[in-house]
């Protein structure tokens, strides 16, 4: 059933200032970040090393040896993709779809939006996972790592990635496109996002113009396109990318190392906590606030997955062992980082859906002229944003897996001989006819620019969300918003920033 037409007309949404560097930056992260995948891809591989050995002689190096390290397809530029793993992935959606529509979900209301009323929303992303991960784990179990749908994801990466690039573009443009039927006073209660309709096309088309685009396809009803993008087919595709790494690592070499295990055990925990906590999106800065465009569109389905997923990958091909100590190590790191984040969120999340529930009756807050809450104790009392701090604390146990990372792959047609010392950190694996050895080498530590790259961006990418929360914080409450911040000073960390 449509939802019912607000009865208030529905209030222009103002336009505010550029961000992200404008249309000059716009066009830079939209055609910059799918090359940074494909160097985060091509740089570090399974065939001659990571980071591959030209790059570490640039005086030696030559385009054709370079393309040779890469594993360049032979047939250019139009072997990066293909209809039948384009077919394959679409597929992959379609089954999101199918479950949001046929597993029953919990109905519940989104934020007040600027034009009035409030849009609803059907959340069964955990279910629909759990049903993915059974179908998978049968398969497993029946097959082992030669099950086809791990061998497929490992095998044909560049060109998973590639689809996924497409989608992302096309579906920026279809929404930017339908986004000029939005007429005040609708019935579907659509609206622009505040910052979306600067009339450039370019910053538009990436920043996102429609708040909430949905879509009614048919057999399976109406989707809000931005919700299910945040949640299901990319995070969902991190955790399967993951465990195809661990699949492979245990064809390779016939065990799965605790270092492979570790992160993929940490960004599971991370993304199912998301699947379970499915209504805590509502309320985030995405939903509420950015419109869709490609930037949530490549961030969603491209970026998250395949960036975010480098530790898993380069582990799956060196196979370090951390051993009792390192392990106990990444898991403090891990543990601590996942309370600190969890109990913030939980606290806020408490105050504001019931502040007398006893967990929070007694923390302290600020009123201001809106009627808003700013809570001054507890965990919001140490920090604007303490569980940025968290999440930030937390992504360090993604990277510490990897050690000191980097390593070269060498191989030969004779065996090493039976008893034979191989230089420190080295593995060998062997094939019909040629035996392949990965060491480290000259490639130590210069693997971290790819296995620590998450760390770095991340908290790159929280910095500058905190100081867009900051922009929003002081237009919305104002001179409540000073003497908020007079109270709790820091931002994110505390003490420090």
């Amino acid at each position: 059933m449509a939802p019912k037409p607000s009865k208030a007309v529905a209030k222009p949404v103002d336009a505010h200032g550029y961000e992200f560097g404008g249309p000059l930056g716009a066009f830079g992260i939209s055609f910059g970040l799918p090359i940074i995948c494909y160097l985060a891809t091509f740089l570090c591989n399974d065939i001659s090393g990571c980071p591959v050995p030209s790059t570490l002689s640039p005086s030696t190096l030559t385009i054709d040896a370079l393309k040779r390290e890469v594993g360049w397809p032979t047939d250019g530029i139009v072997g990066l993709a293909s209809w039948d793993v384009t077919a394959k992935v679409l597929g992959y959606f379609l089954l999101s779809l199918v479950l949001h529509r046929v597993l029953p979900g919990e109905h519940v209301e989104g934020v007040e939006l600027a034009s009035g009323g409030k849009l609803k929303y059907k959340l069964n992303t955990w279910t629909s996972t759990m049903v993915t991960i059974s179908i998978l784990a049968a398969g497993t179990i029946a097959q082992g790592a030669d099950f086809p749908v791990w061998t497929f994801m490992y095998d044909n990466y560049v060109q998973i990635l590639t689809a996924n690039m497409l989608i992302a573009y096309a579906l920026a443009t279809f929404v930017y496109v339908r986004s000029f039927s939005v007429k005040a006073g609708n019935p579907e209660r659509r609206e622009l996002a505040a910052g979306g309709h600067s009339g450039n096309m370019l910053y538009d088309w990436f920043i996102g113009r429609e708040l909430n685009p949905r879509v009614t396809i048919p057999l399976i009803g109406e989707i809000d396109i931005k919700e299910f993008m945040e949640l299901r087919p990319g995070l969902m595709g991190w955790m399967l990318l993951d465990l195809a790494f661990i699949a492979h690592q245990y064809k390779t070499y016939g065990y799965v190392t605790d270092s492979i295990a570790l992160v993929t055990c940490f960004q599971s925990l991370y993304i199912l906590d998301s699947f379970w906590m499915e209504s805590a999106v509502l309320t985030t800065m995405d939903i509420t606030t950015d419109g869709f465009g490609f930037m949530l569109a490549f961030g969603d389905i491209v970026w998250v997955p395949f960036i975010f997923s480098l530790q898993a990958h380069y582990l799956s091909v060196y196979p370090l062992t951390l051993g009792i100590y390192g392990t106990a190590g990444v898991l403090a790191v891990s543990g601590t980082g996942y309370y600190i984040f969890r109990s913030s969120n939980n606290e806020k999340n408490r105050f504001r859906t019931n502040p007398n529930d006893p967990r929070v009756a007694h923390l302290k807050y600020i009123e201001t002229k809106s009627g808003s809450k700013l809570l001054i104790s507890g965990w919001w009392g140490t920090a604007r944003h303490i569980n940025y701090f968290g999440d930030w604390f937390m992504s360090w146990s993604f990277c510490l897996p990897t050690g000191i990372a980097g390593y070269l792959v060498q191989r030969s047609s004779v065996a090493p001989t039976f008893g034979q010392s191989l230089p420190s950190g080295s593995f060998v694996y062997s094939g019909p006819s040629v035996h392949t050895e990965v060491t480290q080498g000259a490639a130590r530590g210069w693997g971290m620019i790819i296995t620590y790259f998450y760390v770095i961006y991340f908290g790159i990418l929280l910095v500058h969300r905190e100081m867009r929360d900051e922009e929003k914080c002081v237009r919305k409450y104002g001179e409540d918003w000073k003497r908020y911040t007079a109270i709790v000073r820091y931002r994110i960390i505390p003490g420090i920033y």
